[in-house]
């Protein structure tokens, strides 16, 4: 096994991040953990936009690899690259009918997702800045079923036990003539995903029978593998055009184009999600392939859409790509999702600042 960096332990000190801080509703939030009033050179000679949305994709990762490592302990493979948990069977089980080789790519997703935090971090420590730390949130529950790591129940960043995934994005690539970058809506491939909570993984060992109830999980889990890297693909595409300096936008554009690979990945066993219906919350999974192209499972390539201007020949792209607007986006969408339910307002509070920050960044120069 090869060996690894370990990232560093060097975080931002409660003194320093409850330092200057604002009010947010009965407590506080620290803006320590964020750049200090941008100007047009930040830290280590990089410009303030370019700190900006190194920090927005710090966070996005370490809220990607908290996610993941879930669904590795359960699902995946549990070693020394990505240790935690020891599986559970019946979940694991429920997730290689979409493919075989799930655990593995669990297992690859995950360890992938926890070296970009680490390295845009480490980037911005070599920069004379202080790293993105998430740590003082990670206090929810998460599952208790059997094959958790017991020492991270009630300390998990995100929520996978009431989701809502929109399931759009399957629509959105499949479609020659929408484009959610002209504003066009898409529909959901899924729509009773979209319209309730449900969870992603067992949340107890209750959630392992009936046979339906925990397919429906395993197949939750499948188009939220798919949401969770079309999101990164195109956040990194989307906040690429706004860097400055050169080597920042090849961090971009390296790291990003990982999440492509994710993405493509997950769609294609998404479509492999047996047709059923919950029998305890009425969850149907239809048949994608009884509706037409839109939802024809095996049609995982971007098909050719409207790009740029509608006047211009059609093309195939990622999509979307708009960068007004592109870290609200992300982040937004993460919390339309159900990843944070239960953590308080002052996370909220603290992902919107990040937000602001990275999309005012201007390409060329600073931000504000």
């Amino acid at each position: 096994m090869k060996e690894r960096v370990k990232p560093s332990k060097s975080s931002i000190s409660r003194r320093s991040f409850l330092g200057k801080s604002l009010a947010v509703g009965a407590g506080t939030i620290g803006a320590g953990l964020l750049a200090n009033a941008p100007t047009a050179l930040a830290s280590g000679g990089l410009t303030a936009g370019d700190e900006a949305i190194l920090r927005l994709l710090a966070a996005a990762e370490l809220i990607e690899a908290d996610l993941w490592q879930q669904y590795n302990e359960l699902g995946g493979i549990q070693d020394p690259e990505v240790p935690g948990g020891t599986g559970s069977p019946a979940y694991t089980a429920a997730i290689q009918v979409l493919d075989g080789d799930m655990p593995q790519y669990i297992h690859d997703n995950t360890d992938d997702e926890n070296t970009h935090a680490a390295f845009l971090n480490a980037y911005l420590e070599s920069k004379g800045a202080e790293p993105v730390n998430l740590d003082q949130f990670r206090t929810l529950t998460g599952s208790t079923a059997t094959g958790v790591n017991p020492d991270l129940v009630g300390r998990r960043l995100t929520n996978l036990t009431q989701l809502t995934v929109d399931t759009s994005f399957w629509t959105r690539y499949r479609s020659d003539s929408l484009n959610p970058d002209f504003g066009d809506t898409l529909p959901q491939a899924v729509p009773g995903l979209a319209a309730g909570q449900f969870p992603a993984i067992p949340r107890n060992d209750g959630d392992l029978t009936p046979p339906d109830h925990l397919q429906a999980i395993a197949n939750t889990a499948g188009f939220h593998f798919a949401w969770i890297e079309q999101a990164g693909t195109s956040v990194y595409a989307s906040l690429a055009q706004r860097v400055t300096h050169n080597e920042v936008l090849r961090i971009l554009l390296s790291i990003g184009g990982t999440e492509i690979m994710h993405f493509q990945t997950w769609h294609d066993k998404a479509g492999n999600a047996p047709p059923l219906t919950d029998p305890t919350n009425g969850l149907v999974f239809p048949d994608l392939n009884a509706d037409g192209e839109l939802t024809q499972t095996n049609l995982i390539m971007p098909e050719p859409t409207i790009f740029l201007n509608r006047r211009f020949p059609i093309c195939s792209i990622i999509r979307p790509t708009e960068t007004d607007g592109a870290a609200a986006r992300a982040i937004n969408g993460f919390i339309a999702d159900g990843l944070f339910i239960g953590q308080p307002p002052a996370f909220v509070a603290l992902l919107r600042q990040l937000i602001e920050a990275a999309d005012h960044a201007r390409h060329g120069g600073g931000g504000r």
